[in-house]
């Protein structure tokens, strides 16, 4: 399998396709391309493998099979290695976390476009209403899933899985722009954080020569 990226520093939804593939445990090899670069809108149009995403990250390829869209990349994964690898058991348990996922996928659209990823950046914001918004609706849905479920391990559910994939650039944003939470938040994100795989991630978007500079904007 062969896994499509957009920069590891600023893309979210590559963050997560990424994650997906390592929870699964299959072999993949990845490409990590720069969205950023300013023929980026022409080259995309000529990348052949980007052609049946219209251009847009991740896009996974298995053989002849074609799968963008990172929640369809680990449903499609999830059909393949068994999808108690990224769901809870417990019933009640895991269509919390299909909502969590779902809502994580289609909303908060003032939170994403007020704090971009950026995972080298640490900066203060003052942010809107509506983004505020969205941190306490997330806060409020990580503690309840928190309390009901995740007596075990750390994360949302108590192991690492299908949410965590999906709030982990959340984490990411609220590290970045010093968002405040409360402790059962802050511990949660120390260990996600932490994860063997967010700390390969990390290290590799550090590393990473390329800038787009709109969200870099106001950086001191």
């Amino acid at each position: 399998m062969k896994l499509i990226l957009g920069n590891k520093n600023y893309s979210s939804w590559s963050l997560r396709g990424w994650l997906a593939l390592k929870q699964s445990g299959l072999h993949f090899e990845e490409q990590t391309l720069d969205i950023g670069r300013n023929d980026w809108d022409q080259l995309k149009l000529n990348e052949s493998e980007l052609q049946p995403s219209n251009g847009k990250v991740p896009v996974l390829w298995d053989g002849e099979n074609v799968i963008w869209d990172s929640l369809a990349i680990m449903e499609y994964l999830a059909d393949k290695v068994g999808r108690d690898r990224f769901w809870p058991k417990d019933e009640a348990a895991r269509g919390m976390a299909r909502a969590m996922v779902a809502e994580m996928h289609s909303s908060y659209t003032p939170l994403r476009s007020e704090c971009p990823m950026n995972i080298r950046r640490r900066v203060e914001k003052e942010l809107s209403n509506a983004s505020r918004s969205d941190i306490v609706r997330i806060l409020t849905l990580w503690a309840e899933a928190r309390a009901r479920f995740g007596q075990g391990g750390p994360f949302l559910f108590g192991t690492f899985g299908a949410a965590d994939i999906f709030y982990a650039p959340i984490v990411s944003r609220f590290i970045t722009y010093g968002v405040s939470v409360p402790g059962f938040a802050e511990a949660y994100m120390q260990a996600l954080w932490e994860h063997e795989w967010l700390e390969t991630w990390i290290a590799a978007a550090k590393d990473e020569a390329w800038v787009i500079g709109r969200f870099e904007e106001g950086e001191e």
